[in-house]
């Protein structure tokens, strides 16, 4: 029965939410009343079963509680009349031409939550709330503060969008082109917010599932398509990353029976029909080096150097820099790393994984005392618990000489 809810409120939430905000203009409401639909669910579902239709179901509670709730207050008779009739959205067959209305709900409400005049967190966290239904106690954890400080940040989220007029509605033309890749970047951040050593494992499952709605709702994107490849090959290894207590494991000691080959065969089915030469479709190729390698030795750190030549030239930032860095220290040589390394040194200054892949470049140059006070100098400034014992077990590692792992732009060598 959790399933059945789960499944149907994952598929449901977002279009029910989305449509009632274009029809009353009104977030909080919207939410509420998806809310109150879920938890009416919660209580009768188990008693009364699963509707052959969850979502009408959904869609129908929710849609009666917006209406009793406007019914309350002085309203335009147009809103009623809209949201009487979105019960039909659902319930009715594809064929009728009512589902690409719903669709393109769910497509105004990605782009408004991830409009460029907010915040790049406020925009993380809006897409979290309004299109995933995380509770706000879950984002004031994930996002170090409290609850009360995220929920004043989303209600400014949302009078920002009311006040500046941001229109509810996909960009058309040029103007789509300038707005995807800012949506792109607000499910790169979620997803990032799961995988991060420190993360919440369950954003990066978010970024996912968004990034498969992006897919079917825009197809002919190649970077939407490259992105949810990306993801899907870098969540493979999920499994494997940390041990049993909990600490990272480094890339070339991960048990790579435990990465998940479906996932990983989904993103090379998805890399195979695109180009993939823009940002999010070099490193999806970067990252299906890895998922299709048997060992670190074995990687074409060839191709993995050349790609990252390629997205420095499009996508120039510090952590670019600093994977090519790596890269090129495994394609060429530890010292072609370290040259590397000291040509972004200003940049990346500080940095504890950039000071990581100085150590680890350095061990295999030769230099284990040197390498040794690297580590320990990363771990110092680490940002979290478990790369603070990570590094500091590398430190212990390299200075009593044992075989060196693999150090990055990521935790496990991405």
């Amino acid at each position: 029965m959790r399933r059945h809810l789960e499944e149907a409120a994952a598929e449901a939430y977002p279009r029910i939410v989305a449509a009632l905000i274009r029809v009353t203009g009104d977030w909080t409401l919207a939410e509420d009343c998806a809310q109150e639909a879920l938890a009416l669910a919660v209580r009768r579902w188990p008693e009364e079963g699963v509707p052959s239709n969850p979502g009408g179901w959904l869609m129908t509670v929710a849609r009666n509680r917006a209406i009793d709730a406007l019914r309350r207050v002085t309203v335009e008779r147009r809103k009623l009349a809209e949201l009487a009739a979105l019960a039909l959205t659902v319930q009715d067959g594809p064929g009728d031409g009512r589902e690409e209305e719903v669709v393109d709900d769910r497509l105004r409400l990605v782009f408004t939550c991830c409009h460029p005049a907010l915040a790049l967190e406020s925009r993380v966290a809006l897409t979290l709330r309004t299109i995933c239904g995380v509770p706000a106690a879950d984002l004031a954890r994930a996002f170090l503060v409290t609850e009360s400080a995220m929920t004043r940040r989303l209600t400014r989220a949302k009078r920002k969008i009311a006040e500046a007029g941001i229109p509810y509605r996909v960009p058309q033309g040029p103007a789509l082109a300038e707005r995807l890749p800012g949506v792109l970047a607000v499910l790169y951040v979620l997803f990032t917010q799961g995988y991060d050593a420190g993360g919440e494992p369950a954003f990066a499952e978010e970024a996912i599932r968004l990034a498969r709605l992006l897919r079917r709702l825009m197809p002919e994107q190649e970077e939407v398509t490259a992105l949810l490849a990306l993801f899907l090959l870098q969540h493979s290894r999920r499994d494997a990353r940390r041990d049993a207590a909990g600490d990272l494991v480094p890339l070339d000691r991960q048990d790579r029976s435990r990465w998940d080959r479906a996932a990983i065969g989904e993103g090379l089915a998805l890399l195979t029909a695109i180009g993939g030469d823009g940002p999010y479709g070099l490193q999806a190729r970067i990252a299906a080096c890895h998922a299709t390698a048997s060992s670190l030795p074995g990687t074409d750190w060839s191709r993995i150097a050349r790609c990252y030549d390629d997205l420095a030239r499009l996508h120039p930032t510090p952590v670019v820099e600093l994977n090519r860095a790596v890269a090129h220290g495994y394609a060429h040589g530890p010292r072609a790393g370290l040259a590397l390394l000291e040509r972004s040194r200003a940049e990346l200054d500080g940095h504890p994984l950039a000071i990581a892949a100085e150590a680890d470049l350095t061990a295999r140059d030769g230099d284990r005392v040197r390498a040794a006070a690297l580590f320990r100098q990363a771990a110092a400034v680490a940002h979290s618990a478990p790369e603070r014992r990570a590094l500091l077990t590398r430190a212990t590692e390299t200075a009593l000489g044992t075989p060196a792992g693999a150090a990055g732009g990521e935790p496990d060598g991405a």
